[in-house]
């Protein structure tokens, strides 16, 4: 039986950033590149350059199939043409300004500048049964969370599809040449957890993710199930992806049961309640049949209350079906926040309380957290 809730108070020191879902005007464009076009945008594109269309499936091969970075082991290329189309369809888009480890070598961080001197970050985790990167879809955040490093940061731009795929090939890369602890391997998953808000840039993510998923040498050939597409709740935009019909994980951040204290820890539900959110997650769901993941942040003495807890399954009990799993992550500090990490105990009893309530819950392992690179933690500075 739950305790009575206590009249719910806002925390002090919350968010007073605006929330903002369009990217500043006037920011120049990125180069086009190949991960941005279908495979007919791409001989399209190098014909409108005057060079033979056909090639474009080359340079597919040696981006997306073999994984290739020198310019000079494309020797299928005519020597006199090869600068030229790689300039068309390979620009450089991002250059890596360091990369940091972690967790004896199988977390690294990688800090990337894009061509206009934006800065992102992109974390590859090695499991001993997968690789998971985690890209980052926008320079910034415009979603203000009080808690989240990036979006104390506010949004400078969207990446192109190009500079997020860029990111899954520069790990598959790592991963093949064996630069990561235990030998070489391959990403098999990808999550957007990274800097910004994918939804906020909708088009480009679902670009990104139908590159990963092409055939190779369309695209990586990856297994969409290997997909999560992670949101604070743009409603909107889950019923988009919804229709869509590409078998993605869909990760709601939810961070609270209640709208009092969600209004404050996830500014975007002054827009869409905990109740639409939560109805489009599992409309999701019921269309795709596939799970929903639920994120939680457990923060000490903020949300992690026993009647929070079964507030939260009472809200996520719908169905009769397990379309849902929530993943309670313990809160990776970031420095000078009022917010802090949970006591073991009380997330204990958290996951107790849902998991009597019937809904499957487990405490996230939590990677990088000393290189900065854990949920909440990415804010790329030089």
């Amino acid at each position: 039986m739950s305790e009575t809730p206590p009249t719910p108070t806002a925390p002090a020191g919350a968010a007073t950033l605006p929330l903002v879902f369009d990217e500043p005007r006037g920011r120049k464009k990125p180069p086009r590149h190949l991960a941005d076009l279908d495979p007919a945008g791409r001989k399209e594109l190098l014909e409108s350059h005057g060079l033979p269309g056909f090639r474009a499936k080359q340079l597919s091969t040696h981006y997306f199939g073999r994984l290739v970075d020198d310019p000079e082991q494309m020797t299928d290329l005519p020597a006199g043409q090869r600068a030229d189309l790689v300039a068309a369809l390979l620009p450089d888009l991002m250059t890596p300004l360091r990369t940091l480890e972690a967790d004896k070598g199988t977390t690294r961080k990688t800090l990337w500048k894009l061509f206009d001197g934006a800065l992102v970050e992109s974390v590859l985790m090695r499991y001993p049964d997968r690789a998971t990167v985690c890209v980052s879809s926008q320079a910034g955040c415009g979603m203000a969370c009080p808690f989240c490093a990036t979006g104390q940061g506010g949004l400078q731009r969207n990446m192109s599809t190009a500079e997020i795929v860029e990111q899954v090939v520069a790990a598959q890369r790592s991963m093949t040449r064996g630069e990561v602890a235990g030998g070489p391997g391959r990403v098999s998953n990808v999550v957007f957890m990274g800097m910004g808000e994918p939804l906020a840039n909708y088009k480009a993510v679902i670009g990104a993710v139908r590159r990963m998923t092409d055939p190779t040498p369309d695209g990586l050939g990856m297994s969409a199930r290997g997909i999560t597409v992670s949101t604070v709740g743009l409603v909107s935009r889950i019923r988009q992806l919804t229709e869509e019909g590409i078998p993605v994980t869909l990760a709601l951040s939810l961070h609270a049961p209640d709208d009092e204290l969600r209004n404050e820890l996830v500014p975007i539900n002054t827009r869409f309640s905990v109740a639409e959110t939560v109805d489009a997650a599992f409309e999701y769901a019921q269309r795709t049949k596939r799970r929903v993941s639920i994120e939680y942040a457990m923060m000490r003495d903020i949300n992690d209350q026993a009647w929070r807890a079964d507030l939260l399954g009472d809200v996520l009990m719908r169905g009769d079906w397990g379309w849902v799993h929530v993943n309670l992550i313990p809160l990776n500090e970031v420095r000078g926040s009022r917010f802090t990490r949970s006591r073991d105990e009380d997330m204990d009893e958290f996951v107790r309380r849902l998991e009597a309530k019937g809904i499957s819950t487990t405490i996230r392992d939590t990677r990088g957290n000393e290189i900065d690179a854990a949920c909440g933690q990415l804010a790329a500075s030089e």
